[in-house]
């Protein structure tokens, strides 16, 4: 017979499991994020780039519930309804995905964030309240975006180095030792600090005005189609820097 090892296995050593890393965490994050489908290095595609905003079906469920509180309002101009019907769009989503066996993940995010917004402007009052949790949100990406260009890693190079496979050592930044890299990642997060920044811009003044009707369409406006033609340039840029200098690499 065989004989048995006590070894202890990593997994199994000591009476409490061990917590997963920061490092582990973000670059499961990563790898479950939109953009994730965008690899470095591939040749840009309309296809994967559908698949990076969520194909057909992510589509709908970004763009129909927002899309449904804006026909409501502009035609009853009452609050519940206009509230109420989004969330049950968000719903039918997660039913359907229930009902073919799909993953959930994305259909609760996106619930969840209707719900929020609903509650807020019925617990306000306020048909504009409907978009705080966007504006906090964006707000939130501004600030990260901004303090990892200050302190010189910016965002973008964190994103894409998880992409790519690992150096020996099993880190994923030797971006930063590169400058041509370094720089074009550094452009390209500055991109998306434009993309907060022109969300923040248009859609305050809205709400503090309570112009609720154009602040829901040029949501919508902002919201997936900027998301994606910004989406489209960063992988332009990015890919002319792993391509020349990595073509081994490339994933």
């Amino acid at each position: 017979m065989p004989e048995h090892d006590d070894t202890p296995r990593p997994e199994t050593a000591g009476s409490e499991p061990v917590a997963p890393s920061f490092s582990s965490q973000f670059r499961d994050a990563v790898q479950n994020a939109g953009i994730a489908r965008v690899a470095p290095g591939e040749a840009p595609s309309g296809r994967a780039l559908l698949g990076a905003v969520g194909g057909i079906r992510g589509l709908a469920e970004s763009v129909l519930p927002g899309f449904a509180f804006l026909v409501v309002y502009a035609i009853t101009k009452e609050l519940v309804p206009s509230v109420v019907i989004p969330v049950v769009v968000g719903l039918v989503f997660v039913a359907l995905r229930l009902a073919q066996r799909q993953s959930l993940t994305m259909s609760f995010a996106g619930i969840l964030g209707v719900a929020v917004s609903a509650g807020l402007a019925l617990i306000t009052g306020r048909a504009e309240s409907n978009f705080i949790p966007g504006i906090v949100i964006n707000s939130v990406w501004l600030v990260g975006l901004l303090v990892s260009l200050a302190v010189r890693w910016p965002l973008i190079g964190l994103v894409v180095g998880f992409l790519l496979p690992a150096n020996e050592d099993g880190s994923h930044v030797d971006w930063r030792a590169d400058p041509v890299k370094r720089r074009v990642l550094t452009v390209a997060t500055w991109i998306w600090v434009g993309l907060f920044a022109l969300r923040l811009a248009v859609e305050v003044p809205l709400y503090l005005t309570a112009q609720v009707e154009l602040l829901a369409g040029l949501k919508l406006i902002l919201g997936v189609p900027l998301y994606a033609a910004v989406l489209w340039v960063t992988w332009l840029l990015v890919r002319t820097v792993f391509v020349r200098g990595d073509a081994a690499t490339t994933v």
